[in-house]
């Protein structure tokens, strides 16, 4: 059993230019056809920052008592937040839209769910990217801390592509998954303090209903990155949090990888 969840990392290095190739092709053709072409993978996350800005920073006047702007501590929450939506929605309908590659014998199919996460991946490369300028414009430059961005996309880098394994095995026998995964994500980023923080609601941040809601593996992401572009901490300082969440991750990667070696003699007649 542990030689077929093994065999998996090595499945996916050793066709890494093949993944890479293939990764490059689902950026470019995604949005073939269209005027603005790949500008529209850009502007959908770049409206809902502003959108939430609008409601949350002036509306709602939150944020008030940020040590940065709420613009900036938005960001760093939302940025993450795209890549695991795009990554996890397009993740697990892998096999669903190269169901023609998945019919081919020859071909290694669990290179695909990889390959739709790094499609993903290069949209959240180019918002890090933009986030940087943007902490920048307002006084805020890079630092030691800022390289600990690096560690915490491959941090859900690994959790989503775990997760995706999981779901686009599933998803081929039972379809409303895709639904059921658009539901969680709607409920999941107001789950998240991504628009909201602990002393918003007038918690503490040791006490129960924080430490449940800490549960959630992508508050570990979120806040990374505002302990990396904000307070300055390093992801060592928070031990338990970091232990928990390899120990998930490493459990969701091994369950779906588990998962997908079993099911896939089956996705070709299925599909």
């Amino acid at each position: 059993m542990l030689k077929k969840v093994f065999s998996l990392p090595v499945e996916l290095y050793q066709n890494r230019r093949l993944i890479l190739t293939l990764a490059k092709n689902d950026f470019k053709t995604k949005y073939a056809g269209s005027y603005l072409g790949i500008v529209w993978a850009f502007i959908q996350p770049i409206v809902t920052v502003l959108v939430y800005w609008f409601v949350f920073g002036l509306a709602l006047r939150a944020g008030g008592n940020r040590t940065v702007p709420f613009i900036l501590w938005l960001v760093a929450g939302l940025v993450p937040w795209f890549f695991v939506q795009d990554g996890l929605i397009n993740g697990t309908n892998a096999l669903i839209e190269y169901n023609y590659l998945v019919k081919k014998v020859v071909f290694k199919i669990s290179i695909l769910p990889m390959v739709k996460i790094i499609s993903a991946l290069f949209v959240h490369l180019f918002f890090i990217v933009v986030v940087l300028v943007l902490y920048a414009c307002h006084g805020y430059f890079p630092d030691l801390y800022v390289l600990q961005l690096i560690y915490y996309s491959f941090s859900v880098f690994v959790l989503i592509l775990g997760i995706s394994y999981l779901t686009s095995a599933v998803v081929v026998f039972f379809r409303d998954l895709s639904q059921i995964i658009n539901i969680a994500l709607q409920v999941g980023v107001w789950m998240t303090p991504i628009m909201w923080s602990f002393q918003d609601l007038g918690l503490a941040a040791d006490g129960t209903i924080a430490t449940i809601l800490k549960l959630n593996p992508i508050y570990y992401i979120v806040s990374g990155y505002r302990d990396a572009l904000i307070d300055k901490v390093w992801f060592w300082e928070h031990p338990t949090l970091t232990l928990y969440y390899w120990i998930f991750t490493v459990v969701i990667f091994f369950l779906g990888a588990r998962l997908f070696k079993k099911l896939k003699i089956h996705f070709a007649d299925v599909l």
